[in-house]
């Protein structure tokens, strides 16, 4: 049975008749399974047939992917071409913003923003006379020339995909599409040659990988704390934490998407370095298709022997279960995770005793979060040398990170550790949308930190951005314009750390709560000078007396806000002023005479008739209703609404 065999799970046939069909290939030993990856590579290497991927994450569907892949389908059938061209649903390829698009293969055309009406063309030109279609190629905004190739496109080209490379070559719902890339041939070499796990656990810590998940933690130093720590009935555990819940962050639920299996072998091969037979993954339910795509890789790899009971007569044996998490911000906490999947409410403990000693239902257990599982067939097979070539000396590797907000490439990118903040934000992200002038990037989340235009030249790696007032987190980069109010910024996300707080200690729960009154009151004009003073003093108590790294980490946006922009502050408490003309209470919106020709546009447009005058003669805005919304300034065509 070839790769081709087992078409795609989103295309033509049930994830129960693909598992009908695995159950089909008789595996009974690794040899079996060694020979299948290679005949499989082998068959992938040797198949000259073009390839049409269509992007299919999350992001794909929202824009339309499953009507062009319909399309590309049926277009395919009425050429003729059915049989000699493979169709591919592959999971997200980064780029977002261009959603839907088409990758043809092995030329690695790129058509972005495809629209079904343009399908036939790309199936006639393109997929059966490998011509590039010029019309519906990629366009640079600047200088209008059109690029074909997707490694040429600013937004790929600095990018190092070693994580995510492997995308456009993989339908989720196929684990031989996975076998044909050389995958669970890491699993495969170390139980065959019967590699003692300490030797995993030294190339994992050699290799300098750390923590994707935040923390930055170093990896091999957490699993040979687990490996060593005794368990009274020998049962240790390993836990996949999904659970993605920081605003404008997406890097791991795109990973689960696109590539199960990579994360899965990761999680086989850690259980089997630390001694454990059982392992979670901790997905939100927010995240169907992922949910989905694990839910079909675990199924394929017990059809194919790769997880069970004495695992292809190896002598190992583990199970995963998938755990669904109700959306709580505090469960992507290590202890509240844990807490979370043994049915109790997910609230964190105190760390004086490690996870790794006494973790899930009391065992030795390993947290590690989707990318960093996804890193280690890769180190595995590549070895820790080739990984620690990249990256930085204290950050090895590459990030994925989510690039959301005023930046015309939105998407996910992949670049080696220590890569700077304006290669990500202009070269990769194409700059500010509609020229404006970038004013700051919140990195790492709701807790994370706020960086300002003057450290756009900062090295994104753990060290820097911690000294930076940000952190790492799970790779969320909100990129800010002109237009933004920080002090705005601040509250919007204390209030979203007040809600999701747990309550459990009283600094975070109880400060939390006074941190965004005062903000609150800033912003609507009722902010008093000591505030600035008392809220720095507030910030570092929560800091210093929460129990987990919400409350420890939750002051970030206030104090890095502080720090960089504390004009803002005293503009809105001293003048009454809202510099970015953001906070309601603190703008006017007034109409210039000179300019005013009495078009009557905004009268037309205001929601609560707040503009009144005649035809071709001034408006005016009744200051006692006016809302404040701005629709009158939006649709002024003469510059005549003023804002102060």
């Amino acid at each position: 049975m070839s790769g081709n065999d087992a078409a795609s799970s989103k295309t033509s046939i049930s994830p129960d008749e693909i598992i009908q069909r695995l159950k089909l290939i008789p595996l009974h030993s690794l040899q079996e399974l060694e020979d299948l990856i290679y005949k499989l590579m082998k068959e992938r290497d040797n198949d000259k047939r073009r390839t049409i991927v269509v992007a299919g994450g999350t992001c794909g569907h929202a824009r339309g992917s499953q009507d062009i892949l319909h399309t590309v389908r049926d277009e395919l059938d009425k050429a003729g071409l059915g049989k000699s061209v493979t169709l591919r649903a592959s999971g997200c390829l980064g780029y977002c913003d261009q959603e839907p698009l088409i990758l043809i293969l092995p030329e690695l055309i790129f058509y972005p923003r495809v629209i079904p009406s343009q399908v036939s063309d790309i199936v006639t030109k393109t997929v059966k006379n490998g011509t590039a279609i010029e019309d519906l190629l990629w366009k640079d905004p600047v200088s209008g020339k059109r690029i074909s190739r997707i490694d040429d496109l600013p937004f790929y080209k600095k990018q190092v995909r070693v994580i995510s490379g492997n995308n456009e070559y993989i339908d989720p719902g196929n684990i031989l599409d996975y076998l044909a890339i050389g995958g669970y041939s890491g699993l495969v070499n170390i139980l065959r040659q019967q590699t003692r796990p300490e030797d995993i656990v030294g190339i994992i810590t050699k290799s300098g990988l750390r923590g994707r998940g935040g923390a930055g933690f170093p990896t091999g130093k957490k699993w040979e704390s687990a490996r060593k720590a005794p368990s009274v009935d020998g049962i240790k555990y390993v836990i996949c934490n999904a659970d993605e819940g920081d605003p404008g962050a997406y890097a791991n639920r795109s990973l689960l998407e696109a590539n199960p299996h990579s994360v899965l072998e990761g999680l086989i091969i850690g259980a089997y370095a630390v001694g454990s037979n059982k392992g979670y993954i901790y997905v939100r339910a927010e995240y169907p298709l992922a949910i989905q795509y694990f839910d079909l890789a675990i199924r394929s790899a017990e059809a194919l022997g790769l997880l069970g009971e004495d695992i292809l007569n190896s002598g190992f044996s583990f199970h995963v279960k998938i755990a669904k998490g109700g959306g709580a911000f505090v469960c992507g906490e290590s202890t509240a995770l844990m807490a979370s999947i043994e049915g109790k409410a997910g609230e964190p403990r105190v760390k004086h005793i490690h996870s790794t000693t006494r973790g899930l239902f009391e065992r030795p257990t390993v947290l590690n979060n989707v990318e960093t599982w996804a890193n280690i067939p890769l180190i595995v097979n590549k070895g820790a040398e080739w990984y620690k070539e990249i990256g930085t000396e204290g950050s090895k590797g590459t990030k994925i990170f989510s690039i959301v907000g005023k930046v015309n490439n939105t998407g996910l990118v992949e670049v080696p550790m220590g890569v700077t903040i304006r290669e990500i934000v202009y070269e990769m992200g194409g700059g500010i949308k509609e020229g404006k002038k970038f004013k700051a990037v919140q990195i790492g989340g709701p807790s994370g930190g706020c960086i300002p235009e003057q450290h756009l030249n900062l090295p994104i790696d753990y060290d820097s951005l911690s000294e930076s007032g940000a952190m790492m987190g799970s790779g969320g980069m909100i990129v800010m314009d002109e237009n933004t109010c920080m002090v705005d910024v601040a509250k919007y996300f204390v209030n979203f750390l007040k809600n999701e707080s747990c309550g459990k200690c009283t600094s975070c729960r109880e400060g939390l709560v006074q941190m965004h009154g005062m903000l609150a009151d800033i912003t609507e004009g009722r902010g008093r000078k000591e505030d600035i003073e008392l809220l720095e003093e507030l910030a570092e108590i929560v800091k210093d007396a929460s129990l987990c790294q919400l409350g420890i980490t939750a002051p970030n946006p206030i104090l890095t806000t502080l720090r960089y922009f504390r004009d803002e502050y005293e503009a809105h408490i001293r003048d009454k002023k809202c510099p970015a003309h953001v906070c309601k209470p603190l703008i006017t919106f007034t109409v210039d005479a000179k300019k005013c020709v009495g078009c009557q546009l905004c009268a037309k447009k205001c929601p609560v008739g707040a503009v009144s005058g005649k035809s071709k003669q001034v408006h005016a805005i009744n200051q006692k209703i006016c809302i404040k919304c701005g629709i009158c300034y939006d649709a002024c065509k003469f510059d005549a609404l003023e804002v102060q």
